[in-house]
């Protein structure tokens, strides 16, 4: 069975700048490629998992979406690394104007894109690495059964700590911070990765 490194997109691949969809607004993360250099020599196949929403939103399309992933990935390949897929979620439960406003699994923190990548390409979880920048990365993650996740700070935990304190404030107790597990290795940034992939 084989081992994966599993990587959110915005964020992590490239600075988020919020439903980024074109060319000229996509800036790769400092330290991405030679993290994926890295954990390509230690043996990991490379995939991206993603929420779209976008999509739904109307907001950009299937077909900018994939222009859009085929430019990303040859810029990969520039660096000597191949992605093996890039799964992606289009669709928002309660956000939506077209086909794609819909529930599903695959949205993240739901487990689906993790384990059909699982199916499609005989990916052992237990040996396998997720990491991303957001609360839904990590619990998509440990639903599927990945043992090592590294979550990259961001503005969207901050956000998720301000809220629990804020609900702590008025409920008398916070919602449980689903982030604060043993096997969740918090990075300042991608090079901070770097360090934690080194090591394993």
């Amino acid at each position: 069975m084989a081992k994966a490194l599993f990587l959110d997109r915005d964020g992590i691949i490239n600075i988020d700048h919020g439903y980024v969809h074109k060319i000229d607004d996509f800036e790769f993360v400092g330290g991405i490629f030679e993290l994926c250099q890295l954990a390509a020599a230690k043996g990991y196949d490379i995939f991206v998992i993603t929420n779209q929403a976008g999509i739904a939103r109307g907001l950009y399309a299937v077909a900018d979406f994939e222009t859009l992933t085929s430019w990303m990935l040859a810029q990969f390949k520039k660096q000597g690394i191949d992605i093996q897929e890039v799964f992606y979620c289009p669709h928002h439960p309660t956000k939506g104007v077209n086909e794609f406003k819909m529930s599903c699994q695959c949205r993240k923190p739901a487990p689906g894109m993790i384990l059909k990548a699982q199916e499609k390409y005989n990916i052992d979880l237990g040996l396998s690495i997720f990491i991303g920048d957001k609360p839904s990365d990590m619990q998509a993650a440990e639903a599927a059964g990945i043992s090592s996740r590294i979550l990259v700070a961001s503005r969207y935990l901050e956000e998720e700590i301000k809220n629990d304190s804020e609900n702590a404030s008025n409920n008398g107790a916070g919602k449980q911070d689903l982030t604060k597990q043993s096997k969740v290795i918090k990075v300042n940034n991608v090079l901070g990765a770097i360090e934690i992939i080194k090591a394993l």
